[in-house]
Formats: structure tokens, sequence, C-alpha cells
């Protein structure tokens, strides 16, 4: 089967800036990966670590 995805689809509740505010912060855009990557990361997973943090808007330099 095409495109079968290993993982069932969740759904979380989140604020509209916070959605867009990850997309334009996360590697890539992929707000996924930076999801899956804290889950992993509050569980204690072994081989999981913290993701780095993005500069605050702050510290962005332009």
């Amino acid at each position: 089967m095409p495109n079968a995805p290993k993982t069932k689809h969740r759904s979380v509740r989140i604020e509209d800036q916070d959605w867009a505010d990850l997309a334009d912060r996360a590697p890539g855009g992929d707000r996924a990966a930076v999801i899956k990557e804290l889950v992993r990361w509050y569980l204690r997973r072994d081989d999981a670590e913290l993701p780095e943090r993005p500069a605050g808007s702050e510290e962005k330099t332009t």
C-alpha cells in the first residue's frame, strides 16, 4: 500500500499563533519532528535528547 505511515495519526489542540511560530522555527518547518523529539525526551527514552531551542525574538539577528 503506497504512503502507509508507520505510526497512527494523533490530534492535539494548539493555539493558532503557537502552531504558526512552531512552523517558522522548526528545522525545515517540520513541526512533527520537533513534537516527537519533545515527547521522547519527556518520556525519558534512552536515546532521546532535548531538541535545540531556536533563538528567541530578542536573540534573532537579521
